[in-house]
């Protein structure tokens, strides 16, 4: 079966990010979500935490440790949900109640309980590129990563902001734009002998 998955970039300054878990899943969880935006807001529940989460939330202010066991009432208000946990029938409670409220959730390692996945994600400044693979390999996926982390050079953020100036500057409807871009960003893609 092909990938049917939906590329999505969530704003997550503005949504509310339950995790259920406070041992090593949710610290890996919660790290993922704070290295794509910081000022993510995120409540995690559990009866333990790492000492890595505990300074986490010195350390995020919109990161709040609730000690306590996972109920309902945890998922009021929440838009997305990562059942973060390495107790299966836990994580499935989380994921009925998180489907009975409408709520998005991702169980980790359980691909078919999954609303949404989170991705191996390559950055350089602005670009962001999220890989999946369906949930079929996160090896694979962290290989490409690494492969698309040393490609990519760090200079392109340069020139994305560069780009963004110039968009800002040109004149007519959005297919004229398009087309002076495509003339702009021609040299990117012609061979080098070209270019020379």
């Amino acid at each position: 079966m092909e990938n049917q998955l939906f590329p999505v970039f969530f704003k997550l300054n503005r949504l509310h990010v339950l995790v259920v878990g406070g041992g090593n899943i949710g610290l890996e969880k919660a790290n993922a979500i704070l290295q794509n935006c910081a000022e993510s807001n995120i409540t995690i529940v559990s009866l333990d935490f790492l000492p890595e989460l505990e300074d986490i939330a010195r350390q995020f202010p919109n990161v709040e440790l609730v000690r306590k066991p996972f109920s309902c009432g945890d998922l009021l208000g929440k838009d997305l949900v990562i059942a973060a946990t390495n107790d299966k029938t836990l994580n499935y409670t989380v994921w009925e109640k998180a489907k009975g409220a409408k709520v998005l959730i991702n169980v980790a390692d359980t691909p078919e309980l999954c609303d949404f996945y989170l991705g191996s994600i390559v950055q350089k400044g602005n670009l962001k590129i999220a890989i999946s693979t369906n949930g079929k390999s996160p090896t694979v996926a962290k290989r490409l990563k690494q492969v698309l982390q040393e490609a990519i050079p760090d200079a392109l953020d340069e020139v994305l902001q560069k780009l963004h100036i110039i968009r800002d500057k040109l004149k007519g409807d959005f297919a004229a734009k398009v087309k002076q871009l495509n003339n702009i960003t021609d040299v990117l893609v012609k061979p080098e002998k070209e270019n020379a």
